[in-house]
């Protein structure tokens, strides 16, 4: 699998300005840049030697196979909450499959295949803390999410409106906040968090909440009107339910952190 060089944004959308068509829309003869992130243990993460894992990497490396792609054709991106739109309006990435929980919002602005995983917002907490066992206990206290992140917004806007928010860029930050006491929680899906919490160099750290603040519908995200990679992909997404690999993705994934998953979901986009 390829990995492009990073860069600035800007110069992403200047690409995508000079040269349409550009990177997710080669065919099977080219490559099939795919938007994950980088930087979720469990869910998508690259790994120190290069290569990648998580349960969106192999879900988007089972729906590459089945249009037509081989493993080294695929060519992962980084993407950030607040920049996956941008990404796919500009071709920059053929689909993303970013832990990227569809929502109205967002459906203005790109179409989903999915749901393909049923996630709940919850909390990250150090081991020994003792004064959070509920949302509303956040106020007044400092909590950690991703910019651009529904989390983040759900928190701010309906749970407890008095806690003092920072947002960062990536989860990874916000994990070494938390351990260095800079906040006191951290809020985003319940998967990413026991993709955390599971990781050999946090054990015994921090402990999951157990709340279920939301209900977090992941998709994958296309281009706006782009139907027939819409429905090929619910297609692929239908396949991997029905012949036990999504099942085993999850237990792959997950399984290390007593994660207790739900079952898959029914795909309800493009219908």
């Amino acid at each position: 699998m390829k990995v492009p060089k990073a860069g600035a944004f800007a110069a992403v959308i200047g690409l995508a300005l000079t040269a349409s068509g550009c990177g997710g829309d080669d065919g099977p003869q080219g490559n099939l840049s795919i938007g994950i992130k980088f930087d979720q243990p469990g869910v998508g993460l690259r790994e120190a030697s290069g290569t990648f894992s998580g349960f969106d990497v192999d879900v988007s490396t089972y729906i590459a196979k089945q249009l037509g792609y081989k493993p080294e054709q695929i060519e992962f991106k980084r993407v950030d909450s607040s920049d996956r739109e941008l990404l796919l309006q500009y071709n920059e990435v053929k689909f993303v499959a970013a832990s990227y929980s569809i929502n109205d919002k967002r459906k203005e602005k790109v179409d989903f295949a999915g749901p393909y995983f049923l996630a709940h917002q919850d909390l990250l907490v150090r081991a020994d803390e003792t004064t959070i066992t509920k949302a509303e206990d956040l106020n007044n206290k400092k909590l950690c999410s991703v910019t651009g992140s529904t989390s983040a917004e759900n928190i701010r806007k309906n749970l407890a409106p008095k806690a003092s928010l920072l947002e960062l860029d990536g989860y990874s930050e916000c994990v070494i906040a938390l351990q260095d006491g800079l906040v006191d929680a951290l809020t985003t899906d319940n998967s990413i968090l026991a993709g955390y919490a599971a990781q050999k160099a946090n054990t015994g750290k921090f402990k999951l909440v157990g709340l279920s603040l939301s209900n977090e519908n992941y998709g994958i995200g296309v281009k706006k009107g782009n139907k027939e990679l819409q429905g090929k992909i619910n297609d692929a997404l239908k396949k991997m339910v029905q012949d036990g690999s999504w099942d085993a993705a999850v237990k792959k994934n997950f399984g290390s952190a007593n994660f207790k998953n739900e079952p898959a979901p029914v795909i309800t986009t493009g219908s």
